[in-house]
């Protein structure tokens, strides 16, 4: 058997690649690991605007490196895709998209009928970001598996009690 000089990852990747989601490896939640410590990270997606950047390439990253690392100790891994959060950021793409189509502005249209294309615009656009290596079978959620604690960890550590 002679090995090529350089690495042919076509020839390799997809059918490992189609053995790991045939065995639900990116799944969280399998019975084999119900006695295992959960591990949670909540993707903060691209804003609906549809644009990803270098620092979307760099977090999803850092966060596949993690989630890898967490499931080869044992943990039972989730990497949850989140919903859009950027709702100025949206409504400026939606507002300029209307300007440029020279059709009715947020204001003449009424809140109604924005939200409505809002909608129509976020249809269109997302998702972008999801792909391999997540449990994609989930959907997104506001209220993502294995968060809860910590979020109120950090919202009291950050915002003493009372505040």
């Amino acid at each position: 058997m002679t090995i090529d000089k350089t690495y042919q990852p076509a020839a390799v990747e997809g059918r490992i690649y189609a053995a790991w989601e045939a065995a639900g490896a990116f799944r969280a939640g399998r019975p084999e690991r119900a006695k295992a410590p959960p591990y949670c990270i909540v993707i903060p997606p691209p804003n609906v605007t549809g644009s990803l950047h270098m620092g979307h390439a760099l977090n999803n990253t850092l966060q596949d490196i993690l989630c890898r690392f967490e499931r080869m100790r044992g943990k039972d891994v989730l990497w949850q895709p989140g919903t859009d959060h950027a709702g100025i950021a949206t409504q400026a793409v939606v507002e300029r998209q209307l300007m440029e189509r020279q059709q009715p502005g947020s204001r003449e249209m009424g809140r109604e009928a924005f939200i409505e294309r809002v909608w129509q615009w976020k249809a269109e656009s997302g998702g972008a970001i999801i792909g391999r290596h997540i449990d994609v079978y989930r959907p997104p959620t506001r209220k993502p598996f294995g968060t809860g604690r910590l979020l109120l960890r950090a919202r009291v550590y950050v915002i003493p009690p009372g505040s």
